[in-house]
């Protein structure tokens, strides 16, 4: 500890993680630190810049789209920018999103802990994220293009095609290690450094949405990665495992990819679920209605949701009893979410609601994740699977979990939780702004696809028939929408960070959970001392209701 620190200790004044000076000083000491609320934001500027990156990408498809023909691309460089623009959103944005920023910064400090179990390995584990993703970037550059298969990296093109699959595959592996540390991670954190009094049905909602998430991180992704090592070995040997050419099933490889994939659907939209159940009771001022439903929810879409990957492959094959259980486990894996939706609005149902930006984004959660939900539960009927498959039904339904959900509970947590973060406050109106142009620049561009889908429209396709223009084209303007969006929200977060209003009360919002019991930005180790908790969270009493009006009216 610098001699500064200690002064300003000894001056009855904490410093926050900001101000800190630990071992090195600069950026050094962001670099080599081992704070969790410093590798979080890590995270946040990582995701942010690959999110920057991928959603360009989306942005060209879209535009390669607006007309039949061609308009700004050929072929194989829209296959090239398709493959990197799933690659980029579901590996290096939705899937560490939450857990990796928000899990990194807010679970310890949730639960009462000064950090997490194993604060290097939370460090190694940023670094590896960062390999990953600027070994994807890399591809781009090197001779032979960036790999063209998509980013499901499906057998046989994916040992055929000359592009870099490999440095992809390599990437891809490196971010399931990242993944798994980060796991490990959070489910011991929740196991062992619980605060005194914080027993398992006292811990907010948010924990055990990333408790169940580490749990399939943990648990799931060693399968993609002994699958991608094997379709490395395959292009490099010619060892027939996937490849009919070579005696392969390349059916395999689907079951093998997707009994890691489907779990990692629940992986991305489990956080945004528990950031959800965090949001609502604020804003709301509502005790959360059904506790411990929610939580056990949460243990029930983690178990349900790792038995159902096959409802991916009702066209690639498989016997009757096999299509007849897995369409039913689709439909069960149903009901835990359900019981979510319904527990969130029925906390709504004559609420003191504050329509704030991370309120408005939960709300528009609710909305999307509602209709991407109850589209998929479409698929799991064989019947309507078999005709909406490979459409771009499947590209909507997708987007309106993935970016519908995932995407907007991100932002919600965002917005929610930038004060505490940063000691800053961003311009409210303007946040407001930016979740319209979002909201409707999203339905925008993702609804038209349902449509299309229905009438044939195969996904991942380059060019398309005439009927379809219209659909396309509307779409596109979509994308436009969304873009100004993601301008006007970071152009709002980082003028407010250089030159936005302080913020130094603790309770900005009026939650109830230990986060809101810090300082603002929180000290180094959270708390100067550990919290002992008698109370179970989002208890809202009218005192409390009252006292949090007169703060809100005061913030306006």
């Amino acid at each position: 500890m610098s001699d500064d620190t200690m002064s300003v200790r000894n001056n009855g004044i904490e410093p926050s993680y900001l101000d800190f000076q630990g071992k090195f000083k600069g950026l050094l000491g962001w670099l080599l630190s081992t704070d969790h609320k410093r590798i979080g934001l890590l995270y946040l500027i990582s995701l942010s810049l690959f999110l920057i990156v991928g959603v360009a990408f989306g942005f060209l498809m879209r535009l390669e789209l607006i007309a039949p023909g061609r308009t700004i691309m050929d072929p194989q460089t829209y296959n090239s920018i398709f493959t990197l623009h799933g690659v980029i959103m579901i590996f290096l944005f939705v899937i560490p999103g939450l857990p990796a920023v928000f899990g990194n910064f807010f679970l310890p400090i949730l639960i009462g802990a000064k950090d997490v179990a194993f604060p290097r390995i939370n460090l190694l584990s940023w670094y590896l994220y960062v390999a990953g993703g600027l070994l994807a970037i890399i591809a781009i550059l090197l001779p032979g293009g960036p790999a063209d298969t998509g980013w499901t990296f499906y057998i046989p093109y994916s040992v055929r095609t000359g592009t870099n699959v490999m440095i992809a595959l390599f990437a891809a592996f490196i971010l399931g290690f990242s993944s798994i540390l980060t796991g490990l991670n959070f489910v011991t954190t929740v196991h062992r450094l619980r605060a005194p009094g914080m027993t398992w049905f006292k811990m907010p909602l948010s924990i055990w949405s990333f408790y169940a998430t580490a749990w399939i991180q943990v648990l799931a992704t060693p399968i993609i990665g002994i699958t991608l090592l094997l379709v490395g070995l395959e292009r490099i040997f010619s060892i027939g495992i996937f490849d009919p050419a070579l005696g392969g099933d390349p059916v395999l490889y689907q079951h093998l990819f997707w009994i890691y994939s489907h779990p990692a659907v629940y992986i991305m939209i489990l956080p945004a679920m528990g950031v959800v159940s965090e949001i609502i009771p604020v804003f709301a001022r509502r005790t959360i209605f059904g506790y411990k439903f929610i939580a056990m929810s949460s243990i029930a879409i983690a178990l349900f949701g790792s038995l159902v990957w096959a409802h991916h492959m009702f066209t690639a094959g498989m016997s009757d009893t096999g299509q007849f259980v897995f369409s039913l486990l689709t439909m069960i894996v149903a009901i835990p979410s359900a019981i979510k939706v319904f527990n969130w609005v029925a906390t709504l149902y004559k609420g003191s609601i504050e329509l704030s930006t991370p309120m408005l984004y939960v709300l528009a959660f609710i909305f999307q994740f509602t209709i991407g939900g109850l589209t998929g539960v479409m698929q799991g009927v064989l019947t309507i699977d078999i005709m909406v498959h490979d459409t771009s039904f499947i590209v909507a339904h997708f987007h309106y979990v993935m970016f519908g959900g995932t995407g907007f509970g991100f932002f919600a947590a965002l917005h929610y939780w930038y004060p505490k973060m940063f000691g800053k406050m961003y311009n409210r109106k303007l946040a407001k702004t930016s979740f319209w142009f979002m909201f409707v620049g999203f339905n925008t561009l993702y609804f038209p696809m349902f449509i299309m889908g229905w009438l044939g429209m195969p996904r991942r396709y380059y060019d398309y028939l005439p009927e379809f223009t219209s659909y396309h084209f509307i779409s596109t303007i979509g994308s436009w929408i969304v873009v100004v969006a993601f301008i006007l929200m970071f152009g709002n977060l980082i003028y407010s960070l250089l030159k936005g209003a302080k913020v130094t009360e603790k309770n900005y919002w009026g939650g109830e959970t230990l986060e809101w019991q810090t300082d603002t930005p929180p000290i180094h180790e959270n708390f100067k001392e550990i919290p002992t908790v008698s109370d179970t969270p989002y208890q809202y009493t009218q005192n409390q209701d009252e006292q949090l009006t007169l703060q809100t009216e005061e913030a306006k």
